[in-house]
């Protein structure tokens, strides 16, 4: 059985599959040439952007003016009380 050395399979690139309409491939191949791109190229550009837009979407939130009013008062406001969190606080930990 032939050895299978890993460091050289990590650095090779990934092959990814998919089912796409003739319209859809089209328009894809069209607007991939307007911009000097190969199919393959223009595609992985456009997930890759859709893919840090989607996570940006779960860290970055905007808000207008009243909206970041609002938000920083409620966060200046003081805690409420949490009896349950209180008492768990006072336990000691498994390593102490």
């Amino acid at each position: 059985m032939a050895f299978l050395d890993k460091t050289n399979k990590d650095k090779r690139s990934l092959v990814v599959n998919m089912r796409v309409e003739p319209n859809q491939l089209d328009l894809i191949d069209t607007a991939a040439s307007v911009c000097g791109k190969t199919r393959s190229a223009f595609m992985l550009d456009a997930a890759y952007r859709a893919a840090e837009e989607a996570l940006l979407d779960w860290r970055l939130f905007r808000l207008n003016d009243d909206q970041w009013k609002a938000f920083n008062q409620a966060l200046d406001l003081p805690p409420e009380k949490n009896e349950k969190l209180h008492q768990l606080l006072q336990v000691k930990s498994p390593w102490e």
